[in-house]
């Protein structure tokens, strides 16, 4: 699988990275929800929660911490929303395991519903989502780096 794993191979993800350790690594992701967004995986590229081992879940949750407090700090966040997909039919698009990390605040333009699907798919929000040029989640990551 690692062979085809954007996550294992993209060049992009590495200039997006922002802190790792042995087990996992936290980088920021290209379709935000809001500025800070970041998606949090282990090195060993496994497609559910499951698969990963006692050790490699620690590593994961370690680094959730360490960047909570640096969004905190860097970004002003309030709360956060925290999730995964497993499986295509449960919106996987890339079969390495994946916390999403969203920082959130007052104002911001992510919706406050508790409601999953609102979440993921904005519902009654008439844009989509943008993808933000590699240069700018670079200077995001950088900046994010900078606290860590």
């Amino acid at each position: 699988m690692e062979k085809e794993c954007p996550f294992c191979i993209a060049p992009e993800i590495g200039a997006r990275t922002i802190v790792k350790n042995d087990l996992a690594f936290a980088f920021l992701t290209y379709i935000p929800v809001v500025t800070g967004h970041v998606l949090i995986s282990p090195i060993r590229c496994v497609p559910r929660f499951d698969d990963l081992t006692d050790l490699e879940k620690e590593a994961i949750f370690d680094l959730r911490k360490k960047v909570k407090n640096v969004l905190i700090k860097t970004f002003g966040a309030e709360g956060f929303n925290y999730a995964w997909n497993e499986g295509k039919v449960g919106g996987q698009s890339v079969p390495h395991f994946h916390l999403h990390m969203v920082p959130r605040k007052k104002g911001d333009t992510g919706v406050y519903g508790y409601e999953p699907r609102n979440f993921f798919y904005r519902t009654g929000v008439s844009e989509a989502r943008k993808i933000v040029p590699e240069k700018e989640l670079e200077r995001i990551a950088e900046d994010i780096r900078k606290e860590l």
